[in-house]
């Protein structure tokens, strides 16, 4: 059966080579798991496919992730790219969506719609962060990252997540994060044990509200992303319990620049009242020239 081919999208781009790639369907209606996860494989990134809403649900759209090696609840950049690659195409009729993914429902905010500049806010809930004890996982983790205990910065190894677990681990610099040199064939089983589907390690910025990371992810079918908007969420939530965030201030994650692909996540977190409910991910996004 012929499916439309996707549109290749770069999200999160902070420079000409920047952002995380992905594949989007944009009419993905009557495509088998198979087929999508031929998409992911041959096209080697996280992809995005565009469905009708379910039946009976009030969202605008329903969207489905897959991996080369699986399907994904939630994917941040293959949302904020779907729905500026609908908005581009002329394709939406609002600038604010419900979006029904399998991790529940996310919505999205679009400014300046309908130009190429237009800007994607997807929404995730409120985080929650989990301390990591143990002076032997900090050797460990130190190990699996090629480097030494003493180079780990001096904040706790926290997992947090907003839709999936992310293993937060504090890097002394931004030298030695982008000196890392992970053994990635250790990756999987300490993720496992730990309850996490990636490390992201962190550096902190001099400049006040910018954050370095990088992020190997437990099972994904590639060692590194370049960009990864839910694990962006769950580091603000992370330096939100640190106290190196204050609920009113935005972060801007950087990411991928060990890889060649600069890109940055924009953060910023939804408070009603004193509450904080949950965080806005965006970040900026190109199409692939012909599209």
């Amino acid at each position: 059966m012929h499916h439309p081919a996707p549109y290749l999208v770069h999200v999160f781009s902070a420079g000409p080579a920047g952002g995380n790639p992905a594949p989007i369907v944009i009419d993905a209606e009557g495509m088998s798991d198979d087929a999508m996860r031929e998409v992911a494989r041959s096209n080697g990134h996280e992809s995005g496919f565009v469905l009708p809403a379910p039946a009976g649900n009030d969202a605008d759209l329903a969207l489905r992730f897959w991996v080369p090696n699986h399907e994904m609840a939630m994917c941040g950049h293959a949302t904020v790219g779907a729905v500026w690659l609908l908005d581009y195409l002329g394709l939406l009729r609002k600038d604010r969506l419900r979006i029904h993914t399998p991790s529940g429902i996310v919505e999205a905010v679009i400014t300046d719609a309908g130009t190429e500049g237009a800007a994607v806010e997807v929404s995730q809930p409120a985080g929650k962060v989990e301390t990591l004890d143990g002076d032997g996982l900090r050797e460990e983790l130190a190990s699996i990252l090629g480097t030494r205990a003493a180079t780990l910065g001096d904040g706790p190894l926290q997992n947090a997540r907003t839709s999936r677990v992310k293993t937060l681990i504090p890097i002394a610099s931004v030298a030695a994060l982008d000196a890392l040199t992970p053994d990635f064939s250790r990756v999987q089983a300490v993720c496992d044990r730990i309850g996490s589907t990636g490390l992201y390690p962190y550096a902190i910025d001099a400049e006040p509200g910018v954050v370095h990371a990088r992020q190997f992810p437990q099972s994904s079918g590639y060692p590194e992303d370049a960009a990864t908007g839910i694990a962006a969420a769950a580091l603000a939530f992370g330096l939100l319990e640190r106290g190196h965030l204050s609920p009113s201030s935005r972060l801007r994650v950087q990411q991928g620049r060990a890889m060649g692909h600069p890109s940055e996540i924009r953060v910023r977190l939804q408070q009603d009242g004193r509450a904080i409910t949950g965080c806005w991910i965006g970040g900026d996004v190109r199409v692939d020239a012909g599209a």
